[in-house]
């Protein structure tokens, strides 16, 4: 192989490189686009009281009966926090999601309100109006 033709090769590669890195630029970029999603309807969320419960829940378990004491005591504060949240009429606002793939998911949306019907974006874990 003379120079020539290793320098016609090298490029060939070099272009072909570059449109495959080109296209897993524009791939990946449209991958972390949302797409829009339907409410299907409001629940209550106690997230709050879960996390605030389970952590009390852990540390007074772990005082009494050590691991053990710290796995039960969670899970107990857990489900005592999220009842106590619900008891209390101060539960946040949640929304069953009808994604675009025909896949339900329960997202939180303690500020905004939405109505059953209305298109939405789900980014992370919250509701974005579409419009």
């Amino acid at each position: 192989m003379n120079a020539k033709n290793l320098s016609t090769t090298a490029t060939q590669v070099s272009r072909k490189t570059l449109q495959n890195l080109t296209l897993a630029a524009l791939l990946s970029l449209s991958a972390g686009q949302s797409m829009a999603s339907e409410v299907i309807h409001s629940v209550d969320d106690n997230t709050a009281g879960k996390g605030i419960g389970g952590l009390s829940g852990l540390m007074l378990g772990a005082a009494a009966g050590g691991p053990v004491g710290a796995l039960v005591g969670g899970l107990a504060g857990i489900w005592i926090g999220a009842e106590s949240q619900q008891a209390s009429g101060l539960s946040e606002q949640g929304y069953v999601v009808k994604t675009a793939t025909g896949e339900e998911v329960t997202v939180r949306s303690p500020k905004r309100t939405f109505n059953p019907g209305e298109q939405v974006v789900v980014e992370g874990n919250r509701l974005h109006s579409a419009h």
